[in-house]
């Protein structure tokens, strides 16, 4: 009996990697990849929602005061870069080899394991991680130098007048 409690002790500790994939690309803005990985004493699990509200409070700001907001053009590209970035998390989880997987997250099973094989969920959450990484990235930079140089504009014409 002892045996059974052991085994089925050790799968509920596994970690996979195609869910950590999906959890980094879905809700990774939120911390849940860190939480799931790392339990729920995560810090850094914790810190990833503060850049994500700001951002969204960014947008927020926007809809009421309109673009010419300059608080919101700092906090708009936060979402930006924290969801890039958790996409690239999510590159990087679904790219990790399978022996380098297990050994990081799951120490207690042996290194070919399964838990740490790449299946078609995986290669999907990677893809699409890539696709919405890249764009969400390249629309953040392109906001920010936007809005970075309109305001430089019009302050040498205050500065020329």
């Amino acid at each position: 009996m002892s045996r059974t409690l052991t085994t089925s002790s050790v799968t509920a500790r596994t970690k996979h990697k195609t869910v950590a994939t999906w959890l980094a690309f879905l809700g990774g803005a939120l911390g849940l990849h860190r939480f799931y990985l790392y339990g729920m004493g995560d810090w850094m699990g914790w810190l990833l929602p503060i850049p994500t509200a700001l951002g969204v409070y960014g947008i927020e700001r926007v809809q009421q005061l309109g673009q010419d907001d300059q608080l919101s053009w700092l906090l708009i590209p936060m979402l930006g870069f924290t969801l890039a970035g958790c996409a690239l998390r999510a590159i990087l989880y679904g790219l990790m080899d399978k022996t380098r997987w297990n050994q990081r997250f799951n120490p207690e099973l042996p290194a070919d394991a399964p838990a740490g094989s790449t299946h078609w969920g995986t290669i999907m959450g990677i893809g699409l991680s890539l696709m919405l990484g890249a764009t969400v990235l390249m629309a953040s930079i392109a906001y920010s130098f936007q809005h970075y140089f309109e305001y430089q504009v019009e302050e040498a014409r205050k500065i020329s007048q």
